[in-house]
């Protein structure tokens, strides 16, 4: 996937289907807009995702949590999901007062060469959010584009939103969230090492330090499903800030991986979060605190990580190998 980050001079290389949007968190109904670019492929169509960078609402300060993607996770995903080409556009006072008719005209037909448009109902761009996607459609007359508004997508009659991953994340609902996101919310980052206090109390772990722009679910121990190098794993998995063994107050990732033996330090990892156990706390000594990671693990290991994920969508099982 070619990325085109901070800068407003660009070319595609050719036509394109393309979709505007601040894909936070790439949910089930921001896949639907990339399965649509995504199919005229073979119509000979390049795949372009444009978005913007910073969001606007971080720009203008609008949104105070952290990000549900982080930008090399959206990165990740977005190559996944088969997009060619992702615009980055980069976003501050001027290029945010740019007349909507302006935006079109300039960016998406000269010069990515636009050929199909696939948006939501709610699109705004433009100086003051003005343009929408009745402007797509009538100057898409004008410049030759087709254009597609799809249908914002529901979960138990309620429309599938960031705001609304955000609210499940955030009372530890991880099964709802990943209904929403049509996978596991998740953690992604280099394993590094730790104080290796798991390996000497026999229970070893992976550790990752999450991007600080990362949004986080509720400290506490989760039940969880780690890639490595494309294979998957069965694991616990700790966030927090360990206050039994730890006074730095430094936020950490920390997995254990079942059935597991090796040395992958440094390699990349991806922590999908199933479903909540308990929340962190501080225990009374290490002796207690290595009793209740061995519950922990013994609980992990009759919970049905596979039967979960069913429960989400069977396309997930089908692209997931296990270890």
């Amino acid at each position: 996937m070619q990325i085109i980050s901070g800068t407003t001079q660009f070319k595609s290389g050719g036509p394109t289907a393309l979709s505007i949007g601040k894909f936070d968190g790439l949910h089930r109904g921001h896949q639907l807009l990339i399965n649509d670019i995504v199919r005229h492929k073979d119509k000979g169509l390049k795949s372009v995702v444009f978005t913007f960078d910073p969001p606007p609402e971080i720009f203008f300060g609008g949104m105070k949590d952290g990000r549900l993607l982080t930008e090399q996770e959206k990165q990740r995903r977005f190559e996944q999901l088969g997009v060619d080409i992702l615009v980055e556009f980069p976003f501050n006072r001027t290029t945010a007062a740019t007349p909507p008719e302006d935006f079109i005209s300039n960016y998406l037909v000269n010069m990515l060469q636009v050929r199909y448009i696939a948006a939501g109902p709610d699109l705004s761009y433009g100086d003051r959010g003005k343009g929408d996607f009745a402007l797509l459609q009538a100057m898409g007359k004008e410049y030759g584009f087709e254009t597609n508004c799809i249908r914002k997508l529901e979960k138990d009659g309620v429309p599938i939103s960031s705001t609304l991953i955000r609210k499940h994340i955030a009372e530890g609902k991880m099964e709802e969230a990943a209904r929403c996101l049509g996978i596991p919310f998740s953690v992604y980052g280099s394993i590094v090492h730790g104080k290796a206090l798991g390996r000497r109390i026999g229970i070893p772990t992976i550790n990752i330090v999450p991007d600080p722009s990362k949004l986080l679910p509720p400290y506490g121990v989760y039940y969880s499903l780690v890639e490595v190098d494309g294979k998957f794993h069965k694991g616990m998995t700790n966030i927090g800030v360990k206050p039994t063994v730890n006074d730095k107050n430094v936020v950490t990732v920390e997995t254990f991986l079942y059935d597991f033996s090796g040395d992958i330090y440094g390699e990349n990892a991806q922590v999908y979060l199933c479903s909540f156990r308990r929340k962190e706390r501080r225990f009374g000594s290490v002796e207690e605190l290595k009793a209740t990671m061995q519950a922990d693990i013994e609980a992990g290991r009759k919970y049905d990580f596979w039967a979960a994920l069913r429960l989400i969508t069977e396309d997930i099982m089908l692209s997931m190998k296990r270890a």
